[in-house]
């Protein structure tokens, strides 16, 4: 009988469940020694969304906390550490709070939401109403955390006053974890009540962080780390793990090591350099790392069918809207011309500003390459001096990403556009293959080029191909098939007017060598050979235009055949 293997914890963020419920767990215990033997007050890892971060401070909140069963780390590396163990594991009070929950279109919602997370922290801790060590008093504090109509003062001091309250109760100091310290305030600024929430963060945390009495140490995570002007402000005993930073550098995203044992236990170590290609590539400190999401994703799309090919996982937990912005506001040559480069999996050298506030985010272009780094669409490739980085985008996925940001931004400029490149319609209809080239090949010297390095050389034109396609959606009433299936083959682009009296075939082709003439020539050869123009002639369309379109890099060429 075949071994039952381990079930595949894709979005379980509970370290006791992924234990207890035989989920697979990749060992990052050792973050728990580290963490102890750095010795710091307040900690803060920022790394891009879906790498383990609320995992990873669940496993914190199961190794510290007095209460659970802590047999769950039997086996797991921190266990070889007796000694640590002994004076840490289940010695503490532990507070885990969440803020990603916080998101709202309004202040008033936003802070009806904070005040429901405090509430429900504190609701964990009921056993201090009946606590003798606590006064009247006390307990009266306690009350006030636990009432939904809580005063922002309360909810801004509710970390501190528990805080205080557990170390009463339970005679040793507090242990406080903060997950997602920066999502309330990406939700404020997208919903234009910035300013108020920062004031709010910035109090809980001054609050909890600073002032705190009753406090061990504390943990927090994000994907950003925002301007100690901003949040963190006064916290001297504060220190960022970024990911340029050597320390905890494996503890987040797997190895390559570790992605090979996980292929080899599902027995899909055939698909071990696919998944490489398109979810590795992040470079973490001194380590290169895969994303968790995406390697566990495609794993379980791998044990359901053998064939399931990679796909993009990432895309799905976020609008990508920092791409977004980053093409939009890529006008000028230089900035094209460097995301082409990138595109083509080259690397570009660029300044990166480790601390922003979400106001400066889109400031400039230049601010974007930092966000777009921090949040991991870019990694390094090396550091160039003291603040200085190459940069490059990690891996297939990522790469497409871009492709479909630039492809966007690019249907929305033809919006723009309507009227000459109706004219481009009709010069196609017409048979003016000259007009059709010019403004086809204007269209290419302002667009972004991809240039796809990630995939086969031959699927190139496909990019070419896009544009076309998008430009033809402007031409109301015309039927517009992308590779149908015709004659003896499929045709690149098939048009039949709105009258159904005429039919246009184009081939496109990418010129490798440069040579658009020649390009131009073969796909007409195809149309030909091919017999594209049956479809039409079945349906008794007689007048039959017969396009070949060659493009290299930025320059086009089109040919019309001769009718026959």
């Amino acid at each position: 009988m075949a071994e039952k293997k381990k079930r595949l914890p894709v979005g379980v963020e509970n370290f006791e469940q992924i234990i207890k419920d035989n989920f697979y767990y990749v060992d990052k215990t050792g973050l728990i020694s580290e963490l102890l033997l750095s010795g710091r007050m307040v900690n803060l890892f920022t790394r891009p969304r879906r790498f383990g971060k609320t995992l990873t401070m669940s496993m914190l909140e199961h190794f510290f906390s007095l209460e659970g069963d802590h047999s769950i780390f039997d086996g797991l590396e921190i266990t070889k550490d007796t000694k640590l163990c002994e004076e840490y594991m289940g010695k503490y009070p532990v507070i885990f709070v969440s803020l990603k929950g916080i998101n709202a279109a309004a202040y008033k919602d936003a802070f009806e939401f904070a005040v429901q997370i405090i509430k429900r922290v504190a609701g964990n801790f009921q056993f201090l109403l009946e606590s003798e060590s606590l006064s009247d008093y006390d307990k009266s504090e306690y009350r006030e955390l636990l009432d939904s109509g809580m005063s922002e003062a309360v909810f801004c001091g509710g970390l501190k006053t528990l805080s205080a309250l557990l170390e009463k109760h339970c005679g040793e100091k507090v242990i406080l974890l903060i997950d997602e310290y920066d999502v309330p305030l990406s939700k404020a600024f997208e919903n234009g009540y910035y300013d108020q929430m920062v004031f709010l963060i910035r109090n809980l945390l001054e609050q909890a962080l600073k002032t705190n009495n009753s406090l061990k140490f504390a943990v927090m995570t994000g994907c950003m780390r925002i301007s100690k002007e901003s949040i963190f402000t006064g916290l001297n005993n504060f220190t960022t793990f970024t990911i340029t930073d050597v320390d905890f550098d494996e503890y987040f995203g797997f190895t390559d090591q570790e992605v090979r044992d996980l292929s080899a236990y599902y027995e899909c170590t055939d698909k071990y350099q696919n998944i490489k290609e398109w979810y590795d590539g992040y470079h973490f400190g001194n380590v290169d790392v895969y994303c968790p999401w995406d390697v566990v994703s495609y794993l379980r799309s791998l044990r359901a069918n053998k064939e399931a090919v990679p796909q993009n996982y990432w895309v799905n937990t976020s609008g990508n809207a920092e791409v977004k912005e980053f093409i939009r506001q890529s006008k000028n040559a230089t900035t094209k011309h460097e995301i082409e480069r990138l595109m083509a999996g080259e690397i570009i050298t660029k300044t990166i500003r480790p601390e922003l506030t979400y106001k400066d985010m889109y400031s400039s272009i230049e601010n974007i390459w930092s966000v777009l780094f921090t949040a991991g669409y870019l990694t390094h490739a090396g550091q160039v001096d003291a603040g200085s980085y190459k940069l490059r985008i990690p891996n297939a996925e990522i790469h497409n990403i871009f492709v479909m940001q630039i492809k966007e931004h690019f249907d929305e400029s033809i919006l723009k556009d309507g009227g000459i490149l109706s004219k481009f319609c009709d010069a196609l209809l017409d048979g003016n293959m000259k007009y059709v080239e010019e403004i086809f090949d204007s269209y290419l010297k302002k667009t972004i080029r991809i240039r796809d390095t990630f995939v086969k050389k031959a699927l190139k034109e496909n990019f070419y191909h896009g544009i076309l396609v998008g430009i033809l959606g402007v031409k109301e009433g015309w039927q517009v098939s992308s590779n149908k299936e015709t004659g003896e083959g499929y045709g690149d682009i098939l048009i039949e007017t709105e009258d159904g009296k005429t039919g246009i075939i184009i081939e496109m082709k990418y010129a490798d060598d440069g040579n658009l003439s020649g390009a131009c020539e073969t796909a007409l050869r195809q149309i030909e050979e091919k017999q594209y123009d049956e479809i039409f002639r079945e349906n008794g369309v007689n007048r039959i235009l017969k396009y070949g379109i060659a493009c290299y890099k930025k320059r086009c060429r089109v040919m019309l055949a001769e009718n026959r």
